[in-house]
Order: C-alpha cells, then sequence, then structure tokens
C-alpha cells in the first residue's frame, strides 16, 4: 500500500515535469515564431535599403548628366571667370559623386550582411521547428504513458 502511495507521488511528480517541460517547448516555439517575425523585419529592411540604392542610383545618373552638361558648357564657353566658375562646379559635382559611390557601396554591404543573416535564420528555423514538435509530441505520449500508469495504481488502491 505504502509502495503504491509512494509510485503515485512518483508518478505525479514525473507528470509536473512533463508540464513543466511542455511549458518550456512553448516558449521556445514562442521564441521561434519571434525569430520569424524578425526575419520578415529583416526582409523589410532589404526593401527599404534597395528602394534607398534605387534612389541613390536615380541621383547619380542626374548628377552625370549635369556634369556632362557642365562640360559641354566649358567647351562652349571661352570667358574666363565663368570657365573657372564652371570648372569649380565641376570638381563639386565630382566630390559628390564620389560621396554617393561610396553611400552606395556601404547600402550594397549592409543589404549582403543583410541577405546572409536571412539566409542562415531561413536555414536554421525549419530544423528548430521540427525538433521542437517532434520533443513536444514524445512528452505528450509521455504525459499519456504516465496518466494512464496512475489510473492503474489508482484502480489498484481502490481493489
Amino acid at each position: 500500500m505504502l509502495l503504491l502511495l509512494l509510485l503515485l507521488q512518483l508518478l505525479l511528480l514525473l507528470q509536473l515535469l512533463i508540464l513543466l517541460l511542455l511549458l518550456l517547448l512553448l516558449l521556445l516555439l514562442l521564441l521561434l515564431l519571434l525569430l520569424l517575425l524578425l526575419l520578415l523585419l529583416l526582409l523589410l529592411l532589404l526593401l527599404l535599403l534597395l528602394l534607398l540604392l534605387l534612389l541613390l542610383l536615380i541621383l547619380m545618373l542626374l548628377l552625370m548628366l549635369l556634369l556632362l552638361l557642365l562640360q559641354l558648357l566649358l567647351l562652349l564657353q571661352h570667358l574666363l571667370l565663368l570657365l573657372l566658375l564652371l570648372m569649380l562646379l565641376m570638381v563639386l559635382l565630382l566630390l559628390l559623386l564620389l560621396l554617393l559611390l561610396l553611400l552606395l557601396l556601404l547600402l550594397l554591404l549592409i543589404i549582403i550582411i543583410i541577405i546572409i543573416i536571412m539566409l542562415l535564420l531561413l536555414l536554421l528555423l525549419p530544423l528548430l521547428l521540427l525538433l521542437l514538435l517532434l520533443l513536444l509530441l514524445l512528452l505528450l505520449l509521455l504525459l499519456l504513458i504516465l496518466l494512464l500508469l496512475q489510473l492503474v495504481l489508482l484502480l489498484l488502491l481502490v481493489v
């Protein structure tokens, strides 16, 4: 009789442990969902960065066009003062173009890093999810077995 009660207590402890593990698994699933949300946010950031990149490219093209126009004016113009002014403007434009180019390179680097992070997350996420679901199934099965054992012990106690 005492042994049966002891077994019953042990079963209850095991059930409690399994329930705690199930809670932990649910928390891990929540963490995975948050990871997925982070992935979506990274994708959104990537799209925004690509849009910014496109805008910068358009701006660079416009600046190059302006530079070409200034060179054309320079060829047509013979006045010395205007020539100096135009040359100064051309230097400023070239500096601006250089700055834009550096910004574009930085943006490309950020985009490449984000893509690498997203690929890593996409590779790890399904594996983690599958592992967690298998563990969840196993724990639920163990809980069911323990409940059946508890039922048998209670029946033995009654009889």
